[in-house]
């Protein structure tokens, strides 16, 4: 396991949750003029062959066994769940929006990190679980006039909140045996097959024409979205503990808010403010609550 003091935990989380917060804007830029399935795809391809210039130089040992399964399952996660799901979602949905669906994550983080690390939740654990799920539910409704006005958007980010979870967690336990770039790495490379493949089907029609500001949002997606940001991120995990690196996450949403207003301009109502504190707050209480840590085991 990484060493580190919990401190310093926090500041590479932090430092991760930074460069992430501006994921979903520079998504929302890009898919104006390229297709999801390229962003989704293509930004993977780029850090899968940053990650295996920097495992060939860095001459790093080839993971063993069960961990190739475990790496599949952060991939199937962070790198094609979360940017699939949010490149098709933020097609319909401002970000800002989004934002606040995302604001999930620090608690499904916690929930996948307890059913991973066999841990044992308190009763309030659960309750701010679902409160915070109720305060999304009651969020969209509002914003989108009512049940009936639930978008196909909203339930794709809530499909990228699952599966970053999932590979949040994961890869914050892989990360304390095989390192936590070497993680991020390795899952780029094992993906880069498939990701290479799902990207020359979505430029066989012709290669995409963009502008600059799609390009630039596109290559800072590649570089930090996918690749940097998970350095930082994943050592902080790694150094722990998961529960307390992971409230980080609770910013994200708020430093989104305030990118999106920023550089696209979009106007900020009472609802996305007072959806993004409730969400936060319910998963700052969950996060918070979990009060016996299981086995070890899980992570071996």
């Amino acid at each position: 396991m990484p060493s580190g003091s919990p401190a310093r935990g926090l500041v590479f989380g932090f430092l991760g949750v930074l460069m992430f917060s501006f994921t979903l804007p520079m998504t929302r830029i890009a898919v104006v003029e390229l297709t999801p399935l390229f962003i989704a795809n293509g930004r993977a391809v780029v850090a899968g062959v940053l990650a295996l210039v920097v495992l060939a130089i860095t001459r790093q040992r080839l993971p063993r066994g069960g961990q190739w399964l475990r790496l599949a399952v952060v991939a199937a996660g962070v790198i094609f769940g979360f940017p699939l799901f949010t490149s098709f979602a933020l097609q319909t949905v401002p970000s800002s929006h989004g934002a606040v669906v995302i604001g999930l994550l620090p608690a499904a983080t916690a929930v996948a990190a307890v059913i991973r690390g066999k841990e044992r939740p308190s009763l309030a654990f659960w309750l701010a679980s679902g409160a915070g799920v109720l305060s999304v539910i009651v969020f969209v409704a509002i914003a989108g006039g009512g049940l009936d006005g639930l978008r196909p958007g909203d339930l794709l980010l809530l499909g990228a909140v699952v599966t970053a979870a999932i590979g949040y967690a994961e890869g914050a336990l892989l990360s304390r045996e095989i390192g936590p770039w070497q993680t991020i790495c390795w899952a780029l490379v094992l993906a880069l097959p498939v990701t290479v493949v799902i990207t020359a089907v979505a430029v066989a029609p012709g290669w995409p024409v963009a502008g600059v500001q799609a390009w630039l949002a596109f290559a800072y997606m590649a570089l930090f979205s996918m690749f940097l940001g998970f350095f930082a991120w994943y050592r902080g995990l790694a150094i722990g503990p998961i529960a307390r690196v992971s409230q980080i996450q609770l910013v994200q949403p708020v430093l989104t808010i305030v990118w999106s207003a920023l550089l696209l301009g979009e106007a900020l109502d009472w609802t996305v403010w007072l959806g993004a504190v409730v969400v936060i707050l319910c998963a700052g209480i969950a996060v918070r609550a979990r009060v016996r840590a299981g086995s070890r085991a899980a992570a071996a």
